[in-house]
């Protein structure tokens, strides 16, 4: 009688295991379900338009040599960059090999001060030529 008793608790934790695994797939499912959810309601705020920052749409004065570069007259800080990257192209100033560097042309050399400058320390020179 000892056999079959033995013989019995094998079948009976054989038969139990494939029902956890069908309830952790069941529970995994479940909770796939919960985390797209979330996900949908942070799309939907993206989405909103975004209102632009009042400081860089303030109207400023360049000074004459940045003037001689991309007009005058009072513009915003945006269009401001906007315009300069616009020469940059144009006249084909940018660096081949490291395109984050700007090749100055007589213009740009008056405005920057030296012949070379990356596109980076170009925004904060051109910052001092605006009030």
């Amino acid at each position: 009688m000892a056999k079959k008793k033995k013989a019995t608790k094998k079948a009976a934790t054989k038969k139990a295991a494939p029902k956890k695994t069908a309830t952790k797939k069941a529970a995994t499912k479940k909770t796939a379900t919960k985390k797209a959810a979330p996900k949908k309601a942070a799309t939907k705020k993206t989405a909103s338009k975004r209102k632009p920052n009042p400081a860089f749409m303030r109207p400023l004065t360049p000074s004459a040599t940045l003037a001689a570069v991309i007009g005058s007259g009072d513009m915003p800080r945006t269009q401001v960059v906007k315009k300069l990257w616009d020469y940059i192209k144009k006249h084909k100033l940018q660096d081949a090999a490291n395109r984050r560097n700007i090749n100055a042309d007589d213009k740009l050399k008056a405005l920057f001060g030296k012949s070379t400058v990356s596109m980076f320390e170009m925004t904060k020179i051109v910052s001092k030529h605006l009030k």
